[in-house]
């Protein structure tokens, strides 16, 4: 099984290292671009077709996968067809985001479809509380709608953290890993491998996006919305009722639901704060601003590497704090009382207590800003020398391509 999920794993780092570079030429060559506008953070315009990318490295390490499984007699889980399917058509629905913008009722509408339609091909669902307050299993006629509002919830929240170079991404990779290693305990290996596959199809994307120059490519809708999907999904097999659970991970020893929330705290708790900000001031949950997480460190002059590290490191709290109560031996309802308390604090503290000392002008807020604006320029030289390496591959390929048609 481990080296089932390894080289499925190689494949997909291998398979988008391998494409990047042709993906980002086509976009430039078609204006594939996300423009400068109020609202955005770049300059110059920056291809935002990265999902693609991403996208082709998962399919390639399942390929690889399912045909090492094959070889060596590894026993697979249910098919992966619907989760697929349903990756494709989030694939299109965050391109065609990207290029004409959906309105957002018809995006919720066709997340509703396709996580339906995941439920019902797949037999999968939010079904039971693993004993929580006394509840195991529970009709579909209740699973049905809980998971549909749990689906979207993940998918738009991960939509919408993505504002900055890196966080979206980094975010969904830890996620992955996280959620890999719980599979490959329970001995799910067609979902080990599809999370792990999903990390490594992110880190290439990652290193462009934090420290290309002429490389960088964002990831776009469709990446989010795919990645919001393979999040969706995960969550849904971790607490779905036909899932074995490995002894390690003992219902009597952890809490299945808390570990969901620990480890998407960050995007669903951001989202759950600015919706009712929004609500509270007669404004649309969907009307774009400036209130998420990332936006009030980018007030303090933070550098997106920075903003991008903190928020990491206050998932990874959430879940250690989390990982604590139960070595500790807490009870089911105490670990998920601990895990939503400590996502408020951490998620919801950040933002309050930056706002709060922009607003009253705090010493120790103003100092965090005046050494960010002084050092966020400022690039030590194996940064630049890593950019202008991530940059050499895609002239090499303009030139071969150039040669080519030359000698057309």
């Amino acid at each position: 099984m481990y080296l089932v999920v390894v080289l499925a794993a190689i494949a997909s780092f291998c398979s988008v290292r391998w494409i990047y570079y042709y993906i980002l030429i086509v976009a430039k060559d078609k204006n594939l671009v996300d423009n400068p506008g109020s609202r955005k953070l770049q300059k110059l315009p920056i291809p935002n077709v990265g999902g693609i990318v991403v996208f082709f490295g998962i399919v390639c390490g399942l390929l690889i996968g399912s045909a090492v499984c094959g070889i060596f007699g590894v026993e697979k889980s249910a098919s992966m067809l619907p989760v697929f399917a349903a990756m494709v058509m989030m694939l299109y629905v965050g391109a065609l985001d990207d290029a004409i913008g959906l309105p957002p009722w018809l995006r919720i509408l066709i997340e509703v479809i396709v996580i339906l339609s995941l439920i019902f091909s797949s037999g999968n669902c939010i079904d039971t509380f693993h004993g929580l307050w006394g509840i195991d299993s529970f009709s579909w006629w209740f699973a049905v709608p809980l998971t549909i509002i749990a689906g979207v919830g993940i998918i738009n929240s991960v939509n919408m953290i993505d504002g900055i170079n890196g966080l979206s991404s980094s975010l969904c990779m830890a996620v992955s890993i996280l959620y890999g290693s719980y599979f490959m305990r329970s001995g799910d290996v067609q979902n080990a491998v599809l999370a792990f596959c999903a990390a490594t199809s992110l880190f290439p994307f990652l290193i462009h996006n934090v420290f290309g120059s002429h490389s960088r490519m964002f990831i776009g809708d469709g990446g989010t919305m795919v990645m919001g999907l393979l999040m969706t999904w995960f969550t849904i097999r971790l607490l779905s009722d036909d899932v074995p659970m490995s002894s390690y991970y003992d219902v009597d020893v952890i809490n299945p639901i808390a570990y969901a929330i620990a480890v998407l705290c960050v995007p669903i708790f951001d989202v759950i704060r600015v919706f009712t900000m929004r609500i509270m001031r007669g404004c649309s949950p969907f009307k774009p601003d400036r209130t998420h997480i990332h936006h009030v460190f980018l007030d303090i002059n933070a550098s997106h590497i920075i903003i991008t590290i903190n928020i990491l490191v206050i998932m990874l709290t959430v879940v250690l704090i989390w990982f604590i109560s139960t070595i500790l031996g807490a009870s089911s309802e105490l670990q998920l009382y601990i895990a939503v308390g400590s996502s408020m604090f951490f998620v919801w503290g950040n933002y309050f207590f930056v706002s709060y000392g922009i607003k009253h002008h705090l010493k120790f807020i103003e100092r965090l800003s005046e050494f960010n604006n002084q050092h966020i320029r400022i690039r030590p030289l194996w940064w630049k020398r890593l950019s202008a390496r991530l940059d050499v591959p895609e002239a090499r390929l303009h030139e071969r391509i150039e040669r080519r048609e030359s000698e057309k």
